[in-house]
């Protein structure tokens, strides 16, 4: 049976399962045609197909990142698509393969972060998580720049989990400014369960 056809949509399903089980199938088979064919569909055809095959295409990610990373490239041409669930789904793909593609995805992280901007919480964490991923691959000078101005600015809701995520990439270069921002940031937290966490991050760090 054709990829697309065992997408949600071609059974007449509401729900993720038939497209997460393709994508195990496809990470069990390493089936490169099929693959290719989900990646053409999230660039063409009706909306609820390129929704179902981004779906797919992370989760193939999540689980064999190295047989979707030669389809980078396409990952970056559906961050321009217009549709908020395509832009994350492609972020939130392009993040599976970020070790893989570190040096492709570092030179075009202006258009991550272009996608990103006013876009959904699902899309600014992704976004994280590819900086945090680029900063550990050797990407450090150009990527905790922008990681601690966005610890400046996150939500609240969002900022414990940002900051767990760089405070291992912190050194002595940037110690005093991240322990600062995340000290600024404690006087207007008011929830305990958030400034606990942050509180923890704080005590880790070496005096």
């Amino acid at each position: 049976m054709p990829v697309l056809d065992r997408l949600a949509n071609a059974l007449g399903r509401n729900d993720e399962a038939p497209n997460v089980a393709l994508a195990e199938s496809l990470a069990a088979s390493g089936d490169e045609a099929g693959i290719a064919e989900l990646v053409g569909a999230i660039g063409s055809g009706p909306q609820a197909v390129r929704n179902d095959a981004i779906k797919a295409l992370y989760e193939l990610g999540e689980r064999r990142p190295e047989l979707l990373a030669p389809h980078w490239q396409a990952l970056f041409a559906a961050l321009k698509s217009r549709n908020n669930r395509m832009v994350w789904g492609a972020l939130t793909a392009i993040d599976t393969i970020t070790a893989e593609r570190s040096v492709d995805i570092a030179a075009r992280l202006s258009e991550i972060l272009e996608a990103a901007a006013g876009s959904s919480v699902i899309a600014r964490d992704r976004t994280v998580s590819i900086l945090v991923k680029l900063a550990e691959a050797g990407h450090q000078a150009r990527t905790l720049p922008i990681l601690l101005d966005t610890l400046r600015t996150a939500p609240d809701n969002q900022l414990p989990s940002y900051a767990e995520a760089v405070g291992p990439l912190i050194g002595r270069d940037n110690i005093e400014e991240f322990r600062a921002i995340l000290e600024t940031r404690l006087r207007g937290m008011e929830q305990k369960s958030k400034r606990a966490r942050i509180e923890k991050v704080l005590r880790r760090l070496p005096r």
